[in-house]
């Protein structure tokens, strides 16, 4: 059943066009990942299907009495009602019985109000539905119900309009990053909400662990075009992998063919017949089609950013509480060169108070953190950018530096540094208020990278940003030769990036668990398993895993280094046969020959180092 057809639709402002001539179709049950670059035009679209705003042209057609929800970022909420007034605001009868009832609830001596209520639970049904609105009002730790909107933070602003959402029943659910300020363990109970259950959904969100697990097409808008991917997101990346070389291939036909018609175009005589006439007007479309150019960047960056010391980060026992609330208690660590940490827990536990007693922005209860002297921080919290009335993208950038230092001399400068992260020329001196929230948490993520920090915190970075800048940040921090602390509910970003986690449990306990998330999880669920007495052959498995894992006869400072080496081998591999390929592709001169050599050589010396004591780590975990 088709529940809206979108046709022919077009958006500008002003001299900026997002999109024009744009045409696709919702059916029941389709559970849509729209993916697009930010600032093309995700959230005006979506403001379009959910009725907020129109398109300059074309239409949107709903099938007659649609019930559509809608989950935006920023969620419009009357700040004088309480939680509980603002869910049971809507249409809902269902709601509305249950508002009765848990009214007559707190009233039980008015025997009849409470019989009349009882009896409208039994009419309408509503036992099973009160039993899910407390359950996802639970998971979505919405507890307070008498606590005014005005004093929520924007995380459970957020939350409440999910759960206002999800509980309103609708026939179409448009949702804009709908797993921003949610914790891994709310994104998880979401995610597997929306992959058990009959919802329609169209939405718009840069997990692509969700994307994966939860949608049955991929909708992209790229270069102006739209494409409809019918699969998950990996057959997605694989069929758009496709279309890109297919893509280029065309493009480089184009081009010769171009470059013969530009030929004839300059020897034709003045007489033109109708035949040349013809094929004059097809000149243009053929020059249109060979300068067709993807603006797509890749991360190759060779940093030169200031050598570290022995001593990085020292953490002494330190331990925080607020009121009677214990974050962490006496924890110590002590951070080596080059280490790639996570951070992990639900909202509330002190990630972010952690980071901050590291940094020096507060002070510990007890215990002292240690700073080395060559230790230069990066850090991108959640607060983003001050925005400056006036200022445009560049001026903000070289109010913090004009170039990061490369090797062998060399250097990036901030222009070269937004072109990277996606801000053309052009966008580069377009005023900063203009630019969706998605460019301005790029823009400010280029603030931290541009001042060559040699110790980068990053706190929810992942929060706005499009996939495609995802990847390119990706490309970043897996070249960063620093240390990294990484705090996002991203479960995909954080699989790529950190080698070894901080596991925020609560109660004052911090975890130090050697592996990324997805090890984490496998560990945490064959606990489970055992925990529900598993048969003999799970627990087995359980057995196994831990002792891959954790190892008999390694220090735990080895297990992370091997963990290490074994990522830094495939890194250098790759960069190796990237450049043997060059050898045979580019017509370099022989001083670039010799200087491309030394390269080489380089790499591979790195390689036979690190292969070595990989090796030599493995033997004695296995002796």
């Amino acid at each position: 059943m088709n529940f809206l057809s979108v046709e022919n639709i077009a958006k500008s402002y002003g001299e900026r066009i997002l999109f024009k001539d744009i045409s696709f179709g919702i059916n029941q049950g389709q559970k849509i990942g729209f993916v697009a670059k930010n600032g093309t035009g995700k959230t005006s679209l979506l403001n379009m299907l959910s009725g907020d705003d129109n398109p300059d042209e074309g239409r949107i057609v709903y099938r007659k009495d649609l019930k559509v929800a809608f989950l935006s970022q920023e969620p419009n909420l009357d700040p004088d009602r309480t939680i509980e007034e603002t869910i049971f605001i809507g249409d809902n009868p269902i709601l509305k019985v249950i508002e009765t009832y848990e009214k007559a609830i707190l009233n039980p001596e008015d025997t009849e109000a409470y019989q009349k209520a009882f009896d409208g639970m039994d009419a309408h049904n509503a036992w099973d539905f009160e039993t899910r609105y407390k359950q996802i009002l639970s998971k979505l730790k919405l507890d307070n119900l008498d606590q005014l909107i005005k004093n929520l933070s924007g995380g459970q602003k957020k939350r409440l309009a999910l759960a206002k959402a999800l509980l309103t029943q609708p026939d179409l659910l448009v949702m804009d990053e709908p797993t921003n300020h949610l914790d891994l363990e709310m994104i998880e109970w979401l995610e597997a909400l929306f992959a058990k259950e009959n919802f329609t959904l169209f939405m718009v969100t840069h997990d692509r662990y969700f994307l994966e697990r939860v949608c049955n097409e991929i909708v992209e808008l790229d270069e102006g075009n739209l494409y409809s991917y019918k699969g998950n997101y990996s057959y997605y990346l694989e069929k758009r992998e496709a279309r890109i070389e297919t893509e280029a291939t065309e493009t480089g036909k184009a081009k010769q063919l171009y470059k013969k018609e530009l030929d004839w175009m300059r020897r034709q005589p003045k007489a033109r017949t109708t035949k040349s006439k013809s094929r004059i007007d097809d000149f243009s479309d053929i020059k249109a089609r060979a300068h067709k150019r993807r603006n797509d960047h890749e991360m190759e960056l060779e940093l030169n950013m200031e050598r570290m010391g022995t001593k990085v980060v020292e953490i002494h026992k330190i331990s925080k509480a607020y009121d009677d609330k214990e974050l962490f208690t006496k924890f110590e660590y002590n951070f080596i060169r080059g280490e790639r940490v996570g951070i992990i827990g639900k909202n509330g536990t002190g990630k972010s108070t952690f980071l901050n007693i590291m940094t020096g922005k507060l002070q510990p209860d007890a215990g002292k953190v240690v700073i080395g002297e060559t230790v230069k921080f990066g850090y991108y919290t959640q607060k983003g950018i001050t925005i400056k009335e006036g200022q445009k993208v560049i001026e903000v950038i070289r109010e913090f530096g004009d170039y990061i230092p490369l090797k062998k001399g060399r250097q990036i400068s901030a222009q070269q540094l937004l072109e990277r992260f996606m801000f053309d020329r052009k966008k580069q001196y377009d005023f900063v208020e203009k630019l969706s929230g998605g460019e301005r948490k790029r823009l400010y993520l280029c603030t931290v990278l541009i001042q060559n920090p040699n110790f980068l915190i990053l706190d929810e970075p992942t929060n706005d940003l499009d996939i495609v800048t995802l990847n390119v940040l990706e490309s970043f921090l897996l070249d960063f030769p620093g240390c990294l602390i990484v705090v996002s509910h991203d479960r995909y970003f954080m699989d790529k990036i950190v080698d070894h986690l901080f596991v925020f449990k609560g109660a004052g306990q911090i975890q130090d668990f050697p592996g990324n998330y997805s090890d984490y999880r496998t560990y945490e669920d064959s606990k489970v398993i055992e925990q529900r007495g598993a048969t003999a052959e799970a627990t087995t498995e359980k057995k196994n895993w831990k002792e891959e894992t954790t190892g008999v006869k390694l220090s735990y400072q080895e297990q992370k280094e091997l963990s290490r080496l074994e990522k830094d081998i495939a890194r250098e591999e790759k960069k190796r046969e990237e450049l043997q390929n060059k050898f045979a592709t580019e017509n370099w001169d022989g001083d670039e020959i010799d200087k491309q050599s030394i390269k080489l050589q380089e790499i591979i010396d790195s390689i036979d180092e690190k292969t070595e004591r990989y090796f030599e780590l493995m033997e004695k975990q296995e002796n």
